[in-house]
């Protein structure tokens, strides 16, 4: 009976038609228009900030994600990556799967030479109930190509996304 509450179910759909906005997406499309480039050094767009939903709980999880990638003779606008990171994130999920879903975009639409993706959350199911352990990081990767075959590109880009920005 509380005016507060009246509302209160129509406004609960209306966030569950938003954070699931990005079922029956295609965040492929973001990738697609693409520029011939003969830049065959990496990208990296780094603190993508993305919250998404837990499968499992329904709860959120929020962090940050990392995208690095050595084109092969075509480069996508930079924020393509972070479009991409958006519309996949609009899900119900688990973090590993969203951090596969994102490098299998890239891989696919991009045919890059090498993709690194990483995401960095902190899970709403940790942090208020059960274990109920508040600032928890999870941290997933994916590696293709040259990011996962060789070390020194490896060392580069992990050293590049733990640089603080100036």
């Amino acid at each position: 009976d509380r005016p507060g509450l009246i509302d209160t179910p129509s406004r609960v759909a209306r966030m569950y038609a938003e954070m699931f906005s990005g079922i029956n997406g295609d965040p492929g499309k973001h990738l697609r228009v693409t520029f011939p480039e003969n830049y065959d050094e990496m990208v990296l767009v780094k603190d993508i900030p993305f919250t998404s939903m837990c499968e499992h709980h329904l709860l959120p999880f929020t962090g940050v994600a990392h995208i690095a990638y050595i084109p092969n003779g075509k480069v996508v606008g930079l924020s393509k990556l972070a479009r991409v990171v958006e519309e996949v994130s609009k899900r119900p999920q688990v973090q590993e799967r969203m951090n596969q879903t994102i490098a299998d975009l890239m891989d696919n639409e991009l045919k890059c030479t090498g993709v690194a993706v990483f995401l960095q959350a902190e899970h709403s199911c940790m942090c208020i109930r059960g274990v109920k352990k508040q600032g928890c990081t999870t941290i997933t990767s994916v590696l293709r190509g040259v990011f996962k075959t060789n070390l020194s590109t490896r060392a580069e880009v992990l050293s590049l996304i733990n640089q603080k920005s100036s």
